[in-house]
This record gives C-alpha cells, structure tokens and sequence, in this order.
C-alpha cells in the first residue's frame, strides 16, 4: 500500500477507534447523555421485537440483548479501527517469530488478527511491533482495551439497579393497591409521609431514565412489577390526595404529582416523542408501548 493511501487508512483507522470512545463516555459518564450506538440499537431493537413477537419471548430478553450488541458493537469497532491503523504498516513496522514469513502476513486478516490479540491484552508476540509510534500505540490499544471491558462491566452493573428500583416502585404501588386507599387506613400524617415517599421515588425512577436510558427496554414480567401498569395508580393517588382536607397530605400529593409529570415529560421526550404534554396521554402510551393496561 502507497505512502498516502496508507497513512489514509491509518487516518480512518483512528477516526473509529475515537469514535467508539466518544460513544461509550457519552453512554457512561455524561450524566444526560446517550450514545447513538446504544440509542439506536436498543431501540431499534426494542421496536423490532415488538413487531415480530406474538408470545412475548423477545421482548423479555430485549434489554439484556441490547446491552450485549452494544458491548460487541464497540468491541468490534475498536477491533476493526486499530487494524486498519497497523495495516499500512505491515510487515515493515512489525517483528515477527522465527516460524513466521514476513512476506506473507501483509493481509488485512493479519492486521485484524494483531489488532484482537493486543485489544484483549493476550499479548501472543508472535507479531510485536518495530517501529517506534507503534510501539507506543500498541500498548495504547491494550489499555484501551482493558478500560473498554471495564467501561462495558460497569455500565451493567449500573443499568441493573435501576431496573430494579422501578420494579420496586411498581410493586410498592401494586401492594398499595390492595390494600385499599392511604386516607382510608392511615392518619393524615403517614398518609402526607407515604405520599412524599412515593414522589421521591419516582423522581428516582425519572433519574434513571435520564442517566440509564438503556433501563426502559427491559421487560418486566408481571403488571405488579411494571410500572407502566402501576403509573395510573400513582395519579389517583396524586389527583385523590389534592382533594384531602389535611394540607400535609394536599402537599404530598402536589409533590407526587409534580413528580410524575416530571416523569412523563422525560419518558416524551426521550422515548415516545407524542405531540402533547397530557400526563396521563403520556401514561397511557407507555402503557401501550409496555403492553400493559394502565391501572
């Protein structure tokens, strides 16, 4: 491959490796960020099992499945760029062992076989660089490639929890449910309490979708741990407690309801994209898009 042409290819090589790092700090560590590779394939794909599924068995593996095509899409991209980096510069910028020929391992399937065992940091050194930028940049892709499995482990353990929080809010309400209306069990000082309690955790729930987008597309099993089923539940219990007499619980009620509105404007925004601002409109929609009937 000819000088320029090949330092173009090293060029484009580069250009993909940045742009796998830029889409995992924007789906990890910008705080209201989302990365177009996980925006687009979780949703993607989240609207293809919908189409095609009859008896609810994609559906239910969506979220897991889409954080494991992110993390290959990344893993491959990263693969990919650093081989088109080194293959300019194959065989001369690299040091081979004695039972290889030089002459035959100038092919892109080389450089993509040399880029793999650097970004998994297996490190066979039966092709180890020579030159002396690419003795710096192989090191390089191995580091990368260490804090890209670490980028990827973390980003799991963090969407995780916040699956389990809205499950948790979703099964708190459903258990308020049965059990019958607050104000007619309880004082109006835990009813105020319990009302509060709820607004802080739905405003958790808003956070997570907020900072763990991915969150949305896992399906929960049950209409008790949905809380697209439950979220009506929530307003009743807001618009119910407006009208108390006690302004402890007018004031719970008024942050519930604040709470879900903020709620509902996120799950718009960021996922359903509706031409209106009514909550429960927008309730209703997450509860269809869920496949649940809104309590």
């Amino acid at each position: 491959m000819s000088g320029g042409a090949g330092w173009l290819v090293t060029l484009i090589g580069a250009i993909l490796a940045v742009a796998v790092l830029r889409d995992v700090f924007h789906t990890l560590w910008r705080p209201t960020g989302r990365g177009e590779a996980s925006r687009w394939v979780t949703a993607g794909l989240w609207r293809l099992a919908r189409r095609i599924d009859v008896g609810g068995r994609v559906v239910s593996v969506t979220g897991p499945l889409a954080l494991a095509m992110v993390a290959a899409l990344w893993t491959m991209t990263m693969i990919l760029g650093w081989a088109l980096i080194y293959w300019p510069h194959l065989p001369g910028g690299f040091s081979y062992s004695s039972d290889l020929n030089p002459a035959q391992r100038t092919g892109f399937l080389d450089a993509l076989y040399l880029s793999a065992v650097t970004v998994a940091t297996l490190g066979f050194g039966d092709i180890v660089p020579a030159d002396g930028w690419l003795r710096i940049a192989a090191p390089l892709e191995a580091l990368i490639g260490f804090a890209l499995l670490t980028a990827v482990v973390s980003w799991i353990s963090q969407v995780y929890p916040a699956v389990t929080r809205r499950r948790t809010l979703a099964l708190r309400l459903a258990i308020l449910r049965r059990a019958g209306h607050p104000a007619d069990r309880f004082g109006p000082t835990m009813t105020a309490s319990l009302l509060t309690s709820l607004a802080a955790d739905v405003t958790q729930v808003r956070v997570d979708l907020n900072q763990h987008a991915e969150a949305y597309y896992f399906h929960d099993a049950e209409d008790d741990t949905s809380l697209a089923a439950m979220a009506g539940y929530a307003a009743d219990l807001a618009v119910q407690g407006q009208m108390s007499a006690s302004v402890e619980v007018r004031t719970g009620a008024a942050l519930l309801g604040r709470a879900l509105e903020d709620f509902t404007r996120v799950l718009n925004r960021e996922f359903l994209r509706l031409d209106t601002d009514d909550a429960m409109t927008i309730l209703h929609a997450y509860a269809t898009d869920r496949r649940r009937r809104l309590a």
